[in-house]
């Protein structure tokens, strides 16, 4: 198993795994397992491919798991990031004001269902949170406060610390942070 990543080839199996993970398209027992609520076209995915924002699992030539991150220009078409940003002045982490500049957004992160507690999860952040220490000192990320598999596994998995809660558009967030200069992988996975 490895992470990498991601490049264009990779796109119709990204939206193949992210089609089988989509909120819309699972049942409320399947939904307790986690989810991705956001579907991503392929000029997006395109897009942030082009900026090294997409990394991708890889097992045996399949795509078992992607996870996302960009600068905040790069989310502010979607209006939560707007919205995020605008809060971010107001938060601490590790005593630090979290500025737009000195941060990114991380996620969203997708791991195929028979990948799941393989350990491919923290594989995979690692990866994305090498690449981006290059660029920003925190990575900033939100969690759907009905999506409580991903919540227990960013802070017990990688470490992530709770930072903020907030309301959008009908519904509850958390937002955590993560330092990058922080590895959170210390074996690699067989």
């Amino acid at each position: 198993m490895i992470a990498r990543l991601g490049h264009t080839y990779d796109i119709s199996n990204i939206i193949s795994l992210q089609k089988a993970n989509l909120y819309e398209n699972l049942t409320d027992a399947e939904r307790k397992h986690g989810f991705v609520t956001t579907a991503f076209s392929e000029a997006q995915l395109s897009a942030l491919i082009s900026l090294q924002g997409i990394f991708v699992a890889e097992e045996r030539g399949d795509i078992v798991g992607y996870a996302m991150a960009g600068s905040w220009d790069f989310w502010s078409p979607w209006p939560i990031f707007p919205y995020m940003v605008s809060r971010l002045g107001s938060l601490n982490f590790k005593g630090i004001t979290i500025a737009p500049e000195k941060s990114f957004q991380y996620g969203p992160v997708c791991i195929s269902s028979m990948y799941r507690g393989t350990g491919l999860f923290p594989l995979l952040f690692e990866e994305m949170r090498r690449e981006f220490s290059t660029r920003y000192p925190i990575g900033v990320t939100f969690i759907n406060r009905i999506n409580e598999r991903s919540l227990a596994a960013h802070i017990r998995k990688l470490g992530l610390s709770l930072i903020d809660e907030f309301e959008f558009s009908g519904r509850s967030y958390y937002g955590l942070a993560f330092d990058t200069s922080v590895p959170v992988l210390n074996k690699q996975i067989p």
